[in-house]
């Protein structure tokens, strides 16, 4: 069970069973990033303080150790009403080294992510489908416009506060 409470910032903290030999390259590259780890059943997550994001994402990739070569997936999570309210959810593969990496950053609202484009070009669609549907904002991405919804939209429909009766504005057909 997860808390939904507030969510310190304090120490870096590895939790007991964190066995995972990429989270351990990590925490020992570069511990004031890293706000806090866990690993269960083959799955390895640290999450990430937002200003050091970039140099941990370069270094993910980079270090041979670790070869983070394939970002497969970028999404985000409300947890309206916790302060700081989103998590921005990178899912991350090694195809040399066949293993796995979950990195998350916690935003605030109104609070903009550094953009991993320039790192993993597949990042370009993905946080745009974030920017879509949750509003969050990622620092120089080259294209941050919407990519499911239409230009007229109003809102971001995954968000826990966007009411689910609200109606949209229609739109004609486009020539």
């Amino acid at each position: 069970m997860e808390d939904h409470g507030q969510v310190s910032r304090s120490e870096p903290k590895a939790s007991e069973d964190h066995k995972a030999p990429v989270l351990r390259r990590l925490l020992d590259a570069r511990p004031d990033a890293v706000s806090s780890t866990h690993a269960k059943l083959g799955d390895a997550t640290a999450v990430i303080r937002e200003f050091y994001l970039l140099d941990v994402m370069r270094f993910l990739r980079d270090d041979p150790a670790l070869a983070f070569d394939m970002l497969s997936d970028v999404c985000a999570v409300d947890y309206l009403p916790r302060v700081p309210r989103f998590e921005v959810v990178y899912h991350l593969y090694s195809v040399a080294k066949n293993h796995r990496l979950r990195v998350k950053v916690l935003v605030e609202e109104d609070t903009s992510v550094p953009s991993v484009v320039e790192l993993w070009a597949s990042a370009n669609w993905m946080e745009r489908e974030v920017w879509d549907l949750y509003g969050i904002r990622f620092e120089g991405h080259p294209d941050l416009r919407r990519i499911l919804l239409y230009d007229e939209f109003e809102g971001h429909p995954l968000r826990k506060d966007y009411p689910k009766e609200r109606r949209q504005p229609l739109v004609g057909p486009r020539n």
